[in-house]
């Protein structure tokens, strides 16, 4: 039995259903990055800086350091990992619709957490190309 996916269309619009960033921080002081209270009202702010709507939240404080928290939005959701021992921060901040701005939560959250150094990716989500497109990196500003 053979099976025959279908083609994918040529021509969908070129406008993205969302923005994902990939925010990574680097020399983040160690009590913020352990302190499960400052990272869930941080997420808050950030689901705020985006202009998206928050739903739910969850966190969780490992052992003997550490922290995950996660906002879910109505427009996607925002994850934070951190691992205070390296002064490190994962964070990716999905947001679809034309009204939210994820850059301006990954720029709160460079700023709440005093990075020293970050990395910061956005790609367009759901826009199909013929070609590949490369993940476009930058560096956000420090206010």
């Amino acid at each position: 039995m053979s099976v025959t996916l279908p083609s994918m269309p040529v021509n969908l619009s070129s406008v993205p259903i969302g923005t994902h960033c990939i925010l990574e921080l680097y020399n983040c002081p160690w009590q913020l990055l352990n302190d499960v209270s400052f990272i869930q009202r941080t997420l808050r702010e950030a689901a705020n800086s985006a202009q998206s709507t928050l739903l739910d939240e969850v966190s969780f404080q490992f052992n003997p350091q550490g922290v995950t928290a996660l906002a879910l939005l109505a427009e996607s959701h925002i994850s934070i990992h951190t691992w205070p021992e390296r002064g490190y921060l994962a964070a990716d901040v999905f947001t679809c619709g034309e009204h939210t701005q994820p850059e301006k939560a990954c720029q709160y959250l460079l700023e709440a957490f005093r990075a020293q150094d970050h990395a910061f990716f956005q790609l367009p989500r759901g826009k199909y190309a013929s070609t590949i497109r490369q993940v476009q990196s930058k560096t956000l500003a420090v206010h």
